[in-house]
């Protein structure tokens, strides 16, 4: 597929105050990519800058193969043919519903105009709104008409910042499940800005995680949450604890839970001191285990419980269980270690603590 978007080693800086730091990725037409992070963690400034509302200080951004962006030129962002749905999704209070669509549409005669709009309001299933007022719809239905208003035009590429902060936790990930299959439909190219994991699993087939204005890492969501690259997004992505292991071999660590075998080597010589990832569905209830925890909090979730549990040593791992097995804190419950992806960090100081049981590991 052709590349509709590439960031090349870009930089944002306001004074000596750097907010993006050497940002590379490349977007194929098509794709919907996500710029994920905590706030503040310059994701916004940098969709700004893809828009042209920031310059760049360093590196280049190029739409549809042209550069667009660079330390010594700026193009409008009016002449890039890029759409954006905002935050607030910014409706004009005073327009219908059609007209809201319709603003960015002068440039056709008034029959061209009017299909375009009707198919969108097809598309965002809104044709019965039409001649409503923002005022009068949900945020939902809101959010649709902004983003109708956005893909009017046929831009190049659409950027979302934030879309559904304004919208009911509950309602997030259906909204962004079905603004995916709207552009999905539409062949559109676009980037979403959000802190919400979930919402960025959703909706997006690259993820890029940004801290402290870098991109920590790029790919799907699987690979974020099963082969983080880093502590920072082992941390950000999912839930999940870091337990105390030693290496055994290229393959396989010992923990306080056993040894766990993996698939991907993680390069470190036997006897080393490390950490190793648990995710909650790493850790299986087994009443039938001679190993045990301690229940120290839980979350009813439906169909699970999320447990919170305590080990012989003190260190707490989570657990998903099935909540026709209710158990109550404080109370010992059966665990096994199941891990299918291996993922191992070396420890950060040199003489950590660790559990007697994690003595002599190669040779166990």
């Amino acid at each position: 597929m052709p590349t509709q978007l590439e960031v090349r080693d870009v930089c944002v800086a306001y004074g000596d105050n750097t907010i993006v730091r050497e940002v590379s990725f490349v977007l194929e037409e098509g794709i919907i990519g996500c710029l994920l992070g905590p706030s503040g963690c310059g994701k916004t400034t940098l969709l700004r800058a893809i828009a042209g509302f920031e310059p760049i200080s360093h590196g280049e951004i190029l739409l549809h193969g042209h550069r667009v962006s660079a330390p010594w030129s700026t193009l409008p962002p009016e002449q890039r043919r890029v759409g954006m749905v905002f935050q607030d999704f910014a409706l004009f209070p005073h327009l219908s519903v059609a007209r809201n669509v319709a603003f960015g549409l002068q440039g056709l005669g008034r029959a061209e105009r009017g299909q375009r709009v009707a198919e969108l309001l097809d598309l965002v299933g809104l044709r019965h709104a039409a001649h409503q007022y923002p005022h009068e719809l949900s945020g939902g239905m809101q959010q649709r008409v902004a983003l109708a208003r956005a893909m009017a035009p046929r831009p190049q590429i659409l950027l979302l910042d934030e879309p559904f902060s304004s919208i009911d936790a509950e309602l997030r990930e259906q909204l962004a499940r079905e603004v995916r299959d709207l552009l999905k439909r539409e062949g559109v190219t676009a980037i979403l800005v959000t802190h919400d994991q979930l919402e960025a699993f959703a909706m997006a087939d690259q993820i890029g995680v940004i801290a402290n204005g870098r991109v920590r890492q790029w790919g799907t969501g699987f690979g974020l949450y099963h082969e983080p690259a880093d502590r920072f997004v082992a941390d950000f992505i999912g839930q999940g604890v870091l337990l105390p292991a030693v290496v055994v071999d290229e393959t396989r660590v010992k923990t306080e839970l056993g040894r766990v075998a993996g698939s991907k080597p993680h390069g470190l010589s036997p006897g080393t001191l490390a950490e190793v990832l648990i995710r909650p569905d790493d850790m299986l209830y087994d009443e039938t285990s001679p190993r045990r925890a301690v229940v120290v909090e839980r979350a009813f979730r439906g169909a699970e419980y999320l447990y919170q549990l305590r080990l012989a040593s003190g260190t707490e791992v989570l657990c998903l269980v099935p909540s026709h097995h209710q158990h109550a804190i404080g109370e010992e419950i059966g665990i096994r270690l199941e891990a299918d992806h291996l993922v191992v960090f070396p420890c950060e100081t040199d003489e950590p603590s660790r559990p007697a049981s994690l003595a002599d590991p190669v040779g166990q």
